[in-house]
């Protein structure tokens, strides 16, 4: 096959590479770029050369990555030997094997591909291709999934030196060489299509009763119009609506089946396909051109590495979820499915139709995160002793009191909008307060043309508002979503939860209660709750935060020792300009580049680093058995969990302290942990109990010095509560 000029480069780069000093070599290629035929070629001509070597290609386990690549390379390299993990079970390694394996059956917990004797023969096997002299040489697809400790542990295994990470969003180290393929030079090839076209021709306020049936309709619409195109240049490509659902989302699927069978398009006439996880209908010969499918329902799994370039439009739904827009899908619909450009926009464009706003933040995030790099660190061995005394929720019933919770979100409302007794005039307050009421429901999503994964930002799009009519059966789904999202917000069930907001808002029977706030009726407080999600939400954990003099018996914590894990996963930025070691914290090879770090958090460790009288330093995790925690309670008597940020001995004495938002040039706080006050409180009392010192940290931006409160806890800079660090220290 003829490589493109950019492939070509890409290859060339990758041998050269493999002849230099660094071991970690990164490609950042864009979805469509053939990634898969740069590494395969470059596999070929790399064994050619070199003898006794063995490639190791990784895979995540979604989407039989593995097979799809393996695949690949025979159909493009001729007598090339290639392996999956079972023939490598089965013989072993081999001079110049190109193996092929998917990640999470070697790391996955509870995952049978490999039981615990077979583990150990693939120890053997690579054992005995060291003992042979062979050389392993490990590729990691998909870098951006498979950076953990697991993994790396794994990949330490081969003894290797030389690692290829690739992706189109990989995290980039800066002491690794980087070989990035530009989407530009790609679009200029003709591989992948010129734009992205979002929501094509949507006004700016959308008023209809079923967004799915909409957006459905849309993509019919211009898969007709593509369709036609195709068929005036003679060219045999089937347009192919990709439709992605959310998960956990069996109604949507009947909902969207019965739309398309109504448009003629059904399984049983095998022109609709259907690949989820537990259900595979008509994918035979999907990814062909002229394949008759003229739709696939897919949900997140087939985001990475299906190639399908007749994919030209992509409908995101949504059921008021919030799950991740992964950016890698709409790589799904970017490839050219001749792999040229027509030289007409309707065919060289693909198409995105949904009421989602979050896929503006995965491309942001997809980009935002390219410096973060990873590395793991070990504990000195002078700290691997040290122990202090960690508590944890009791495992005993649940103590949260629901009349309580009740009674703490009643006067939080009371006293934050100033409610009474009135329905009407609280309506009033809250709609001055931006509460919506309303008896539609409202999206907000975006329209627009992107080049570039640069360009998807509310920045470069046009707003567009999608109005639908409230329907206590259709949004029945979507209602008991927020009501569960806004009890996990406090650590209430489901059922708490739904009695608290009928007792507050609504006006059925069976919801009686002196202090209701306003009487809606079924339809209004359904829309109420979705409509106001955020207001909602927001509101329940700061009832819950209200000094109301809850103190916590200790009888009812468990208490067991804490000792600094032995090993951690650290996150840096490699872009930074400064990358000092400090010598300090407890980890061999801790960066001042660590992230992801806030700013009173980096101004404390480097504070800690040059304070004399600070002998060493940890930093805390912020969930999780193995870190350091102290318990609290909520207004509703919920036991929680605080992480204190850092552990440090002073002058020979153990201090705990935890960072905050400081104080900005006027004395406002900036502290943004509506918890701060209890957790403060809480802490002191362990302090005491246990002879220990510590407090709250936070940055003085007027004077740009670190204070410290270690007694009364006060937002006010100003009040004697906050003194120096370094006059403390």
């Amino acid at each position: 096959m003829n490589l493109m000029k950019f492939q070509l480069n890409a290859i060339k780069e990758l041998l050269i590479a493999m002849e230099e000093s660094c071991r970690d070599i990164i490609l950042k290629s864009p979805t469509g770029s053939g990634k898969t035929i740069i590494l395969t070629h470059f596999m070929s001509e790399y064994v050619k050369g070199h003898g006794q070597s063995v490639f190791v290609w990784l895979t995540p386990g979604k989407g039989n990555l593995e097979e799809q690549s393996k695949h690949k390379m025979d159909l493009y390299i001729h007598n090339a030997s290639t392996k999956l993990l079972s023939d490598v079970m089965t013989s072993g390694f081999c001079e110049n094997d190109c193996c092929f394996i998917n990640w999470e059956k070697l790391t996955k917990k509870g995952n049978n591909a490999l039981k615990d004797s077979e583990r150990t023969n693939f120890l053997e096997w690579i054992e005995k291709a060291h003992n042979k002299g062979l050389d392993f040489k490990v590729i990691i697809d998909e870098s951006h999934q498979n950076f953990t400790e697991k993994s790396d542990a794994i990949v330490q295994l081969f003894k290797t030196d030389k690692i290829i990470r690739c992706s189109a969003t990989p995290l980039i180290d800066k002491s690794a060489k980087l070989i990035e393929v530009s989407e530009s030079d790609v679009i200029a090839e003709g591989l992948i299509k010129k734009l992205l076209v979002i929501n094509q021709d949507f006004p700016n306020l959308v008023e209809d009763e079923n967004p799915t049936n909409y957006l459905l309709e849309k993509a019919m619409k211009k898969q007709a119009e593509l369709t036609a195109a195709f068929s005036s240049i003679g060219s045999f490509v089937n347009p192919l609506i990709v439709v992605q659902l959310p998960n956990n989302s069996d109604a949507l699927l009947d909902s969207v089946i019965e739309y398309f069978e109504s448009k003629g398009i059904s399984i049983e006439n095998e022109s609709l396909a259907v690949w989820l996880s537990n259900r595979h209908d008509n994918l035979e010969n999907i990814e062909k051109n002229d394949g008759k499918q003229l739709a696939v329902i897919i949900k997140q799994a087939v985001a990475t590495g299906w190639d399908c370039p007749r994919a030209h439009i992509l409908v995101k739904l949504r059921e008021g979820m919030d799950e991740t827009f992964e950016i890698q899908t709409i790589g799904r619909i970017r490839r050219m499915p001749e792999a040229h450009h027509y030289g007409n926009d309707l065919l060289d464009s693909c198409y995105l139709y949904t009421f989602d706003s979050k896929f503006t933040q995965g491309a942001k995030a997809a980009l935002g995160k390219n410096a973060l790099q990873a590395k793991t660190l070990f504990l000195k061995n002078e700290y691997k002793k040290f122990s202090l005394i960690k508590e944890q929720r009791t495992q005993v019933l649940d103590t949260q009191d629901d009349a309580q919770a009740l009674k703490s979100i009643t006067e939080y409302f009371k006293s934050k909008y100033n409610l009474d007794k009135d329905s009407a005039q609280n309506k009033i307050r809250l709609e001055t307060s931006a509460f919506v009421f309303n008896d539609k429901i409202e999206r907000l999503s975006y329209s627009g043309k992107a080049t570039l994964i640069s360009d998807i930002s509310p920045e470069k799009l046009n707003q567009v508002r999608f109005r639908e009519k409230m329907n206590t059966h259709t949004h029945g789904r979507e209602f008991h979503n927020r009501v569960g999202r806004i009890g996990l917000e406090i650590g209430l069930e489901y059922a708490s939860t739904v009695t608290i907001l009928g007792k507050l808002f609504a006006n059925e029977g069976k919801f009686l209660y002196k202090q209701k706030l306003l009487t809606l009726s079924i339809k209004e407080w359904y829309a109420f709750v979705i409509n106001n999600f955020d207001e909602l939400r927001h509101a329940f954990r700061f009832a819950m935060s209200a000094q109301q003099g809850n103190t916590l018996e200790l009888e009812t914590v468990s208490e067991k020792p804490f000792f600094i894990p032995q090993s951690t996963l650290f996150t840096f930025d490699s872009a930074s300009k400064v990358q000092s070691e400090y010598k300090k914290n407890v980890y061999q090879g801790y960066l001042s580049s660590a992230e992801v770090r806030s700013s009173p958090e980096k101004l404390f460790e480097r504070f800690c680093e040059n304070c004399p009288s600070v002998d060493w330093w940890y930093k805390n995790g912020d969930k999780g058995d193995e870190y350091f925690s102290i318990v609290y309670m909520d207004n509703s008597k919920r036991q929680k969990l605080f992480y204190p940020d850092y552990i440090l001995s002073v002058s020979g004495e153990i201090w705990i302290c935890e960072t905050k938002g400081g104080f900005d040039k006027t004395g406002t706080s900036e502290d943004i942990d509506i918890f701060s006050p209890k957790k403060h409180e809480i802490l002191k009392q362990y302090l005491k109990k246990h002879n220990l010192h510590g407090g709250f940290v936070r940055q003085d931006k007027a004077s740009m010095e670190l204070l410290i409160c270690t007694e009364e806890y006060s937002d006010d800079v100003r009040s004697d509560s906050w003194k120096l660090l370094s006059e403390i220290f």
